[in-house]
């Protein structure tokens, strides 16, 4: 067994919120259970309300909690958007994971980047494009947090 599938090692652990639960059920099914092959194997934290994230995010404490790799958020969710969840995780999680945007139209792209989302994928989600993504975040973090 290679040492990228160790079953010592770590899993991603990521956060997805959205109001409805078919989109959820969408992006953990495009997921599966590890984006990559050479990654380690992920689990997934659903929330359906922005409230619920935050009291999950408050109730993290550093360096006994799994830490948080990744956040993929919809932009489209109601009441409360993912887009101005992502702008306030930015703003008050110190060493933010990097977040991923789920967004409506091509369009929206500047409100993406006005969140500081790394990055946006559209509605409906293209498992591909959606895999892709989430490897290239999940890398990135990775590859950020062995040089501190």
């Amino acid at each position: 067994m290679s040492e990228s599938h160790s079953s010592k090692e770590r899993k991603y652990s990521i956060v997805l919120f959205s109001d409805d639960s078919s989109v959820r059920e969408a992006i953990i099914g495009a997921l599966g259970n590890r984006v990559a092959p050479e990654m380690a194997e992920h689990v997934i934290h659903e929330f359906a309300t922005g409230a619920a994230l935050r009291l999950f995010v408050d109730g993290k404490k550093p360096g006994t909690d799994k830490p948080i790799d990744l956040f993929i958020l919809d932009a489209e969710s109601v009441p409360e958007g993912g887009l101005g969840i992502a702008r306030q995780l930015k703003d008050e999680v110190f060493n933010c994971p990097p977040v991923l945007v789920i967004t409506g139209r091509k369009a929206d792209a500047w409100l993406a980047a006005w969140s500081r989302a790394e990055a946006n994928v559209l509605h409906p989600i293209d498992p591909f494009t959606l895999s892709a993504t989430v490897a290239d975040l999940l890398r990135t973090r990775t590859t950020a947090l062995s040089t501190l």
